[in-house]
């Protein structure tokens, strides 16, 4: 009998989250590449990372930053997104189930939506992120 999964339900889970979802990213042919020309050291950005969900989920305080700026000059168009997208999801459907999951999930899709939308706009009319 497969054991029953878990909500997300603090900050530990956030981390689990964080952490297993970013080990994929690092390995993954189309968007490893571009995270790691990014990021020279994962740390920080795993605590931005843990806090970002926490309040996204939670509420909590601690998140403090421009996530579209952050990403505004990467090289990225929707296919990364879709792969980042597939990434999460399997990530926290593995990991968890229940209301929280469900909530994450629907924000990320929520996030790269707008993320998409606004790339498009800046890239479409030569205007350039203001960061």
């Amino acid at each position: 009998m497969a054991a029953t999964k878990s909500d997300i339900s603090d900050l530990k889970d956030i981390q689990l989250l964080v952490d297993d979802f970013y080990q994929l990213v690092q390995h993954d042919e189309l968007i490893g590449p571009i995270f790691s020309a990014a990021i020279s050291d994962w740390e920080p950005h795993l605590q931005q990372m843990y806090r970002f969900w926490n309040a996204a989920l939670f509420g909590a305080p601690g998140f403090t930053g421009n996530p579209f700026a952050k990403h505004a000059r990467l090289p990225i168009a929707p296919q990364h997104f879709k792969r980042w997208l597939e990434l999460f999801s399997q990530t926290v459907l593995n990991l968890f189930e229940g209301e929280k999951a469900t909530e994450a999930i629907h924000r990320a899709n929520l996030m790269a939506e707008m993320f998409m939308r606004r790339l498009d706009s800046l890239r479409n009319n030569n205007r350039t992120p203001i960061v």
